[in-house]
C-alpha cells in the first residue's frame, strides 16, 4: 500500500483518496500514531522553488530511535552526513542523481525524486494505525481522513490540521474557503495523454480517473504557462505507480514532451 505526493499540490492516500492541499509548511507525511510505542514518522518540509512550484525541501524520518534527513542528494543520520549506500539498524538509504531511497526492515519504503515526487510503502502491519497527510489505512477511502463521526473537512482543513507546529515557522495556512476551479475544458487532452499507447499495460492497474483529474487540475492551475512542471509531474506519477503496481509503461517522453 502506497501513499504519495507530486506534483502541483496533489496528494494519494494509503486508503486511495486523491486530493489537493497547498500548504508551504512543515507536515506530518505518515507516522505510527498509537498512543503507547510509535515505530515511525515520517515529516516533510514544502516550499514554492523558484519557478513557483511546490518541492519537498527535505524529509526527516524517525525510526524508533534513529533519525534521518534527508535533502536533495544529502543524507544526515543523528546529525551526521553519511555516504550513501548507508545501512545501520534496520535501515538502508541508497541515492543516485535521481532518487533518494529508504528501506526501513519495520515495513517501510520510502522513495523521494529530490523534487516534487514522494512514495511511502508500508507493511500492513500498520492498518489503522497511521496519521498525517497519508491518513489512517484502514482501507476505507473518505472516512476518518474526510468525514469523522458527524464531522467532515474539505482536504485544506485537513491538510492543515497535520501541520508541525514550531515557534517562529511563520508560515500561513492557506485558505479553507477556496474552491477548486472546474477544469473541464482540459479533460480531453489529460485523457489523450493518459490513454496513449504507452500506458496500455497500465489501465487495469490503476484508477485512470484520478489521475485525469490531477492532471485536469495541474493544467488550471498553470494558466497557460505551461512548461515541463505542469505539463508532466501527474503524467510520471502515473507512469511511476503503474511500475509499482506490477505494471510496464512504454517509453513516452519524447525529445519534445516532458
Amino acid at each position: 500500500y502506497v501513499c504519495s505526493t507530486w506534483g502541483k499540490n496533489h496528494f494519494k492516500t494509503f486508503d486511495g483518496d486523491i486530493y489537493q492541499f497547498p500548504g508551504i509548511c512543515e507536515y506530518n507525511f505518515a507516522s505510527d500514531c498509537r498512543e503507547s510505542y510509535k515505530e515511525f514518522s515520517v515529516h516533510i518540509q514544502r516550499a514554492l522553488n523558484s519557478n513557483n512550484h511546490p518541492e519537498i525541501q527535505y524529509i526527516l524520518i524517525t525510526i524508533k530511535d534513529f533519525t534521518v534527513l534527508l535533502r536533495p542528494k544529502v543524507a544526515v543520520v543523528d546529525g551526521r552526513v553519511v555516504k550513501t549506500p548507508y545501512y545501520s539498524s534496520g535501515v538502508l538509504i541508497e541515492s543516485n542523481d535521481i532518487y533518494t531511497k529508504v528501506y526501513a526492515k519495520l515495513g517501510l519504503i520510502l522513495i523521494w525524486n529530490q523534487k516534487d515526487a514522494l512514495m511511502v510503502e508500508l507493511d500492513s502491519k500498520f492498518n489503522n494505525h497511521t496519521c498525517g497527510l497519508c491518513g489512517d489505512y484502514n482501507g476505507v477511502p473518505i472516512y476518518n481522513e474526510f468525514i469523522k463521526g458527524d464531522a467532515s473537512y474539505n482536504s485544506i482543513t485537513y491538510g492543515n490540521l497535520q501541520k508541525i507546529s514550531k515557534p517562529n515557522a511563520g508560515c500561513e495556512d492557506p485558505d479553507e474557503t477556496q474552491a477548486l476551479p472546474s477544469c473541464n475544458r482540459h479533460r480531453d487532452e489529460c485523457e489523450r495523454l493518459l490513454t496513449s499507447s504507452a500506458f496500455a499495460d497500465c489501465r487495469l492497474r490503476l484508477n485512470l480517473e484520478t489521475y485525469i483529474q490531477a492532471c485536469m487540475q495541474d493544467k488550471c492551475a498553470c494558466n497557460g504557462n505551461e512548461d515541463s512542471f505542469c505539463l508532466c509531474s501527474t503524467i510520471s506519477e502515473y507512469s511511476r505507480q503503474c511500475s509499482h503496481a506490477g505494471g510496464r509503461p512504454g517509453e513516452w517522453r519524447t525529445q519534445h514532451f516532458c
